[in-house]
């Protein structure tokens, strides 16, 4: 699953593995939302590494959840997928908007292969302070730097620099992070003067 070579994801053992991993989706997913104390001890559990503070709004998909690995105060908000097939990492301060997908597993595009349940994972790599937006897809192989955003909607198919706007279908950059970031917030809105002081140089 991990060396990037094409394998038979429904053999038996893999089938058995995955399946105790999904029992503890399960469980994290039907959690009430006064139970934030039984929340995060089933995340701990369910997660290669999780730092502290992280926040998961269920419902929760992933395919194994051991083989990604979080940061600390990770935010994600309704329906993340994650489909970690191989490794997904995840750095500190990240939010993730609703219903994005990450994901590791391909495909052969050979039709006979796919009939077989053939399968490649490459991993994925998500840096520190990345925001991502509503619906927007990440796929296998891809690394997005620290404090990007990836705009709602985007399809991101090749790696993404680090402090840069991105969005579309294939995501590419749109422009730089720069000093105008430090004075507005939507459009022509700028911030207040107690946010303004908030904003590290």
């Amino acid at each position: 699953m991990h060396n990037g070579e094409v394998y038979f994801s429904h053999e038996q053992a893999l089938v058995d593995e995955q399946t105790q991993c999904l029992e503890l989706l399960y469980d994290y997913n039907q959690t009430r939302p006064s139970e934030a104390k039984k929340r995060e001890e089933i995340l701990q559990n369910f997660f290669a590494e999780m730092g502290e503070n992280c926040y998961f709004e269920p419902p929760l998909r992933a395919n194994w959840g051991k083989h990604t690995y979080l940061g600390k105060q990770v935010y994600a908000n309704f329906n993340l997928t994650l489909v970690d097939d191989t490794t997904i990492r995840i750095g500190d301060y990240v939010m993730l908007a609703p219903n994005v997908t990450i994901a590791t597993a391909g495909h052969p595009i050979e039709p006979s292969l796919r009939k077989k349940v053939g399968q490649f994972n490459m991993p994925v790599t998500i840096g520190n302070n990345v925001w991502i937006g509503a619906n927007s897809v990440v796929l296998p192989g891809v690394t997005i730097g620290d404090n990007s955003v990836i705009g709602a909607g985007s399809v991101v198919t090749k790696d993404i620099p680090a402090n840069v706007v991105a969005v579309g279908n294939p995501c590419k950059v749109m422009r730089e992070i720069g000093e105008r970031d430090k004075q507005c917030y939507y459009k022509n809105l700028q911030f207040s003067a107690e946010v303004s002081a908030m904003i590290e140089p």
